[in-house]
């Protein structure tokens, strides 16, 4: 099998009314051998059927917050910019993904929307409702490690890995609350925040917290993920 597709969620500005993407996803996906492209912004449900037919993988992106009534909350003030497009559209692709079992790959909001479309909760604002004396919201440069999550014996990373414990880059200001019941946490921060779930019978749903589009360029580890990514889209 060549280069598998791999199907990367768009990223939205509002502001410029324009649908957008980092380099490092589509870098990211391509140095492990896979051929990236970013998916329109719809919730045409015969679309999203078709996109999920014609994509090997998929890589749910960063992007702004997930929509709190998505776990039945009421939104607090410090929740921030929500896309409500995105949110039905991921959640309908979702649906199709797990169905096919095709391996889908989530980073950073790509955990929180996992989590919180398939019955987890989420906290809208970390600083005020989970403070914590750990730095989840770095300061450029974005690569660099600022700090450790530990890898749970047993579980796919810690097994692709083969280390106890992982030094990551931070940039989020919300994070997993109540996992949700079909997943399975395989990460944790030093302060127990969840930051990698995977989905147990599955061919590979995968999440993290932390930007391995960042770091690829200079971290193994990062380039480890992405490849286990396009290997499980080659089975």
């Amino acid at each position: 099998m060549k280069g598998p597709i791999v199907g990367l969620t768009p990223l939205v500005d509002t502001e410029r009314d324009s649908y957008w993407m980092l380099p490092g996803y589509m870098e990211g996906v391509a140095q492990a051998g896979g051929i990236p492209i970013m998916l329109p912004l719809t919730a045409d449900r015969e679309q999203i059927s078709r996109l999920a037919e014609l994509c090997d993988a998929f890589l749910f992106t960063g992007g702004q917050d997930v929509a709190p009534e998505l776990y039945g909350e009421e939104r607090v003030p410090a929740c921030g910019e929500i896309a409500r497009e995105r949110d039905r559209m991921e959640q309908r692709l979702l649906d199709e993904v797990l169905r096919m079992d095709k391996p889908l790959l989530g980073i950073c909001r790509g955990i929180q929307f996992l989590n919180a479309a398939l019955g987890g909760t989420l906290y809208q604002d970390l600083p005020t409702q989970r403070p914590t004396p750990l730095e989840h919201h770095q300061c450029p440069p974005y690569e660099k490690p600022v700090h450790r999550v530990e890898l749970l014996p047993g579980t796919p990373l810690r097994e692709l890995l083969q280390k106890e414990t992982l030094d990551v880059n931070s940039y989020h200001h919300q994070g997993v609350c109540r996992v949700a019941p079909e997943l399975r946490v395989m990460a944790a921060a030093e302060d127990g925040l969840a930051e990698g779930l995977y989905m147990p019978g599955k061919r590979f749903v995968w999440a993290v917290q932390w930007h391995p589009e960042f770091s690829w360029k200079t971290d193994a580890d990062s380039r480890k993920i992405f490849s286990a990514l396009i290997e499980a889209a080659r089975l």
